[in-house]
């Protein structure tokens, strides 16, 4: 199969490459550099999310087990201070978190861990302390004990003693701790709020909450307890623009460059195909053709690959439009011929006597001066009368008519058949048929796709076969992919197929292995 190739066809010059190339390097950077940037956020969201939940679980067990600690000394507010102090000092020393526990009785803090009896007010010790509800917290200056330290002041109300209860000031050291000696480096601060209040890390003194920064990045509530905690931090650092940056200009140069050396590659001289031909990067794949009266391989096409040691693998439609764009079709067709002639005795035991070996043949080789002297040379390297050759030639580019002809002449004089290729893809169409004497048809893989679906080309199948039968043209079916397509070919008469469904191009010790292992195709049947 042979077709124009987008890279001969649109990138002819260094000017067009250089442009197309850098193009493709903006693009790569814009798109790497953005991926990048949205990976880095996306991560540093997902460790706020991860830092938030450490946090809240944190708080929500510390709360949790001070108010169980408080629950358990409720029963201490009974008693006069003298008889529970020390028990009392007792349960706020092994509370590492809180710095006193005080004891409300008739609404009168009259007992503390720190100072033992005392008298006061609650309004008095913590003015906007709700000792009305069972859990209340506030934030404090500072104690009597220690004045100008912060604290957190947390209200447990007896859940059986109106105007009693337990109340704790709590060290708040230990949070900022926890918080900034975790994995996320980039935090800018934090704020611990209660009511309108709020200690933060950018400031000694308690806040009012109005005073705060805007736009937290994450806000941590704790169920049951009326306190949260903000967390300030860079959703777009300066570090990960400078990396996204560095890294979309990294890849779009590398995109840039493999652009320019895959289109010069295509694009520059004959050079490439010459040294690929030297140097014997080309190899050939045999596709097995299935007889469809009996589904058994009655032959194969030979196919070129061209393994590039840079490059990689070449398409054949590039590598086979260049070579005809630049004149080249001609060697690159003989060193077909040589690879082939090199298996030939190998590929006598993959194939029966009579098997039929289809070789692909460009219009621009059937008009070269030594176009008969290449076809003898080819025919005596194979071994005598155990193959019938079959030249394909395809009907995307014009043969000239009276070369053509006595050409074909000569060939069927030879002993050589034709075929079509990929009939009804290109521009000559019928004139082949109607202005040639022909073998074989060989259908285009695009008709037979269409099968089972109402397309466009489903009716012209339908009249290629027709029209191969009335010209008595040995047909022969490519791209069969599924049994479907397989069993519809043989019910409407072709002769051969040649597809996926029965195998892909293979190397000829696969060739050998297939042909020993072929499939009885009972669903055919």
């Amino acid at each position: 199969m042979f077709s124009k190739n987008i890279f001969s066809r649109y990138f002819t010059s260094v000017r067009q490459i250089a442009a197309f190339s850098i193009l493709t390097a903006i693009l790569a950077a814009l798109l790497i550099g953005g991926i990048t940037s949205l990976t880095l956020h996306s991560k540093r969201e997902t460790g706020y999310d991860t830092l938030t939940e450490d946090v809240r679980k944190y708080l929500s067990t510390f709360f949790e087990d001070l108010q169980s600690t408080a629950a358990s000394i409720q029963p201490l507010t009974l008693s006069d201070c003298h008889q529970v102090s020390a028990e009392l000092t007792s349960r706020a020393a092994f509370n590492a978190n809180v710095r006193a526990f005080i004891l409300v009785r008739g609404g009168e803090a009259y007992c503390s861990s720190a100072t033992g009896s005392m008298l006061m007010g609650m309004h008095q010790l913590v003015p906007d302390i709700n000792t009305n509800e069972n859990v209340d917290l506030d934030i404090m200056q500072g104690t009597p004990m220690m004045p100008g330290k912060p604290t957190i002041a947390a209200w447990f109300k007896n859940p059986v003693i109106e105007g009693q209860g337990i109340f704790a000031t709590l060290n708040v050291n230990l949070t900022p701790y926890l918080l900034f000696t975790t994995r996320r480096s980039d935090m800018v601060s934090l704020a611990i709020i209660a009511s309108d209040k709020a200690l933060t890390t950018i400031s000694n003194n308690v806040m009012n909450v109005s005073e705060l920064p805007p736009h937290p990045t994450r806000v941590v509530s704790i169920p049951g307890y009326p306190i949260k905690i903000a967390l300030y931090g860079k959703t777009w650092p300066t570090e990960d623009i400078q990396l996204s940056i560095l890294t979309g200009l990294v890849f779009g140069i590398l995109c840039g460059a493999l652009c320019a050396y895959f289109l010069t590659v295509r694009v520059r001289s004959g050079k490439e195909i010459l040294t690929g031909i030297k140097r014997d990067q080309f190899d050939v794949v045999y596709q097995p053709v299935v007889d469809a009266e009996n589904l058994k391989m009655s032959g194969a096409e030979v196919l070129m690959r061209w393994n590039h040691p840079i490059a990689g693998s070449i398409p054949p439609d590039a590598f086979i439009a260049f070579a005809e764009a630049q004149q080249l079709i001609v060697p690159l067709t003989r060193h077909l011929f040589a690879l082939i002639a090199r298996d030939a005795k190998r590929l006598q035991h993959a194939l029966p006597p009579g098997a039929r070996l289809g070789v692909n043949l460009a219009p621009s080789h059937l008009h070269s001066p030594t176009f008969k002297e290449d076809i003898l040379a080819f025919a005596a390297s194979l071994p005598p009368n155990h193959f019938q050759l079959i030249f394909e030639i395809t009907e995307r580019d014009m043969v000239k008519e009276n070369e053509a002809s006595s050409l074909f002449t000569w060939m069927h004089e030879q002993g050589y058949e034709i075929a079509v290729d990929d009939f009804g893809t290109g521009h000559s169409a019928l004139i082949y048929l109607e202005r040639f004497k022909l073998d074989y048809l060989k259908i285009d893989r695009g008709f037979v796709n269409s099968i089972g679906l109402e397309t466009v080309t489903s009716p012209v199948l339908d009249a290629v076969l027709t029209l191969a039968r009335k010209l008595s043209m040995t047909t022969v079916a490519e791209g069969v992919e599924t049994p479907e397509q397989a069993k519809w070919l043989i019910d409407q008469g072709v002769n051969y197929l040649q597809g996926y469904y029965f195998a892909r191009p293979l190397t000829l010790e696969q060739l050998k292995v297939w042909e020993g292992q072929q499939k009885e195709y009972d669903e055919l049947r």
